[in-house]
């Protein structure tokens, strides 16, 4: 979670909500957030945008795998119409934001909490939940996390941002870009200037009990380097696709 912040924030997508790490003590707070383990802490936006129903509480607006890869093709807020039903009023150019960030760090559980686009683990709770047998049926996939504010319906909100840094590389999930024509211009030029290592470094050191609690950077370069390796796919994704860079609204 603290790792997917700094990405956010290093790429230049300003979309997640702020997390850092902490030790709490306060003898007011139950055992097991004053165990002694450092506990994550996010800053959380009243501003966002929740669905009256209680059953899909956690998105802004319901949408189906089906749907949503519909209004990827109509380029909303470019070709259509933002206030349209279709598009949800989500501008085109947030898919792609959301597909790379989500990319780089394998994070299913907003566009593909079924795992149809990888092969699950049998302990995953996508096989579990008996989620993952549904997707023969795109018609009963929903997305999840979909989030804005209300301030500013047009740009998505990251949360709930855990990735999966142990996916191996022959299992990465490519569903997660499918139907996506356009990234993010400043964040393509972080990841091909090489210079992501030490950004995320840089960044990283900032929130000093992270840094301690992963060995510092010795202990964190892995990490960065799955990163890195992913990046370097996603890049030759784009141009095999041959595909646009857009500059953020």
């Amino acid at each position: 979670m603290m790792l997917a912040f700094h990405l956010d924030r290093v790429l230049g997508l300003n979309r997640s909500l702020p997390a850092v790490l902490r030790t709490f003590r306060s003898e007011i707070l139950p055992y097991r957030y004053i165990s002694g383990a450092p506990r994550p802490v996010v800053w959380w936006d009243p501003d966002i945008q929740h669905l009256a129903d209680e059953d899909n509480d956690q998105n802004s607006v319901p949408l189906s795998w089906a749907q949503y890869q519909k209004l990827l093709r109509l380029r909303c807020g470019r070709e259509a119409d933002l206030r349209s039903a279709a598009c949800v009023g989500v501008h085109h150019s947030e898919w792609g934001t959301l597909a790379l960030f989500d990319f780089l760090l394998q994070v299913n559980d907003r566009l593909d909490r079924y795992c149809c686009g990888f092969t699950p683990d049998p302990t995953e709770l996508c096989v579990e939940n008996l989620l993952h047998a549904k997707c023969g049926n795109p018609k009963d996939l929903l997305l999840v996390h979909i989030l804005v504010r209300k301030a500013d319906p047009s740009r998505l909100v990251f949360i709930d941002n855990a990735g999966r840094p142990q996916q191996s590389t022959n299992n990465l999930n490519f569903r997660l870009v499918e139907g996506v024509d356009e990234f993010p211009e400043r964040a393509v030029s972080v990841l091909q200037s090489g210079c992501l290592e030490s950004l995320l470094l840089r960044s990283l050191y900032t929130d000093r009990e992270f840094w301690d609690s992963k060995g510092g950077a010795s202990g964190l370069r892995p990490l960065i380097r799955t990163l890195e390796h992913r990046g370097k796919i996603l890049l030759r994704h784009i141009r095999d696709m041959k595909l646009q860079l857009k500059r953020d609204l």
